[in-house]
């Protein structure tokens, strides 16, 4: 199974929109700050026919440490979270 990168991606965007490398590569980059600043200020991105992205909330809780076995408070924490679209779920499966 075959890795790609930012740098991949924006080849392939560029060859296939017939825009620049450079440029695709600045809109990818763009777009993934974009994201990420808006889902950090607690809004939600959609993508129509791709996902969504969001933040959740962790609520405190407690841990053990694997190594020690010792309990360990964990504190509460937001997290980055992606639901993917019907038509992106039909497009994995292949169908």
């Amino acid at each position: 199974m075959a890795s790609l990168n930012k740098s991949d991606l924006a080849g392939i965007v560029a060859s296939e929109s017939g825009i620049s490398s450079g440029d695709a590569k600045a809109a990818i980059e763009k777009t993934f700050e974009v994201i990420a600043r808006q889902i950090a200020a607690g809004d939600e991105v959609s993508v129509a026919g791709f996902g969504k992205f969001s933040s959740t909330e962790r609520s405190a809780r407690q841990g053990r440490n694997p190594q020690t076995g010792e309990t360990i408070d964990i504190p509460a924490s937001k997290a980055p979270k992606f639901s993917a679209a019907s038509q992106l779920k039909t497009a994995v499966k292949g169908g």
